[in-house]
């Protein structure tokens, strides 16, 4: 039988390995986030990004070549050979620890103790292990919002992490979406190894989202992707719903915040961590 994750798993890769400033990496993966790099790595002379060779080049060159306008850095390009990336992940992967709130593993380290709840998240190619600080935030953000029997949206699920944790705290239902097909079949497969079983997956836009009437949404993406997406986000909530947004770098808060609020959307509070932060905003019922 064709083994389409195979495929996947050991798929040709293009590394980029730029050379810049440190405090530049987050800003610079921000942006290349938003093209067709999947996977990113900051080392001590600035950070390496990864292309499917199957996307091409040209694409993000031009985006690499539009940033240098912008940020000072010099890049070159090396071809990766299909190898087992999950093998070469898991050898890499630590355990996260958010407080004493949750804690993330997968299923080959042992179990954590001392915290509320434990998740074991097998990321495969999706992102979403909580190591990185947008990722962190949001799960520290559920420990203060109430779900308790509520429907939500996870819009950007990656490995599911959020959704996953959102059913443990109690909510009723959760609907998952992601653009990448791998995305969402590794949601189905860490929503079975948790044992949940209220996490509706679906791999798409907002339009291939079912729910009309979210008590809430959780968007961990990025700035671009957020702000076009505010205006329909708006439309699938119940009044006074609220929206938990991550994947913003601290320089985009302003304007991040106020698309919110012409969205319908108030702000109250934000959290910081390293470059990144996490909003809580509230539907305006008025």
């Amino acid at each position: 039988m064709y083994d389409l994750r195979a495929q996947i798993n050991t798929m040709d890769y293009y590394r980029y390995d730029l050379n810049c400033a440190s405090d530049q990496a987050d800003m610079l993966i921000a942006f290349l986030s938003e093209g067709a790099f999947d996977t990113f790595e900051e080392n001590e002379t600035g950070l390496s990004a990864y292309l499917p060779a199957r996307a091409g080049v040209e694409e993000a060159e031009r985006l690499l070549s539009d940033l240098q306008q912008q940020f000072e850095f010099t890049w070159e390009r090396q071809f990766i050979p299909g190898q087992n990336w999950n093998e070469i992940w898991e050898s890499n992967f630590q355990p996260v620890i958010v407080h004493d709130f949750c804690a993330v593993r997968a299923d080959f380290h042992p179990p954590i103790s001392g915290v509320k709840w434990e998740l074991v998240i097998n990321p495969k190619m999706a992102f979403g292990t909580g190591h990185h600080e947008t990722t962190w935030q949001c799960m520290a953000a559920l420990e203060k919002i109430p779900v308790q029997g509520q429907i939500l949206l996870d819009f950007g699920c990656g490995t599911g992490i959020l959704a996953i944790l959102a059913s443990k705290l109690g909510a009723a239902e959760i609907e998952a979406v992601d653009i990448e097909e791998e995305s969402y079949r590794n949601t189905i497969e860490n929503s079975q190894v948790n044992g949940v079983n209220n996490v509706v997956a679906r791999c798409g836009t907002l339009d291939a989202v079912e729910g009309t009437a979210f008590d809430g949404i959780l968007a961990n993406i990025n700035r671009h992707v957020i702000l076009d997406a505010l205006p329909r986000l708006a439309q699938l909530v119940k009044p006074g719903a609220w929206l938990l947004i991550s994947g913003i770098l601290l320089t985009d808060e302003t304007i991040v915040v106020e698309a919110a609020a012409e969205a319908g959307f108030d702000k109250q509070w934000i959290t910081k961590r390293g470059n990144w932060l996490c909003g809580y905003f509230v539907q305006n019922q008025g």
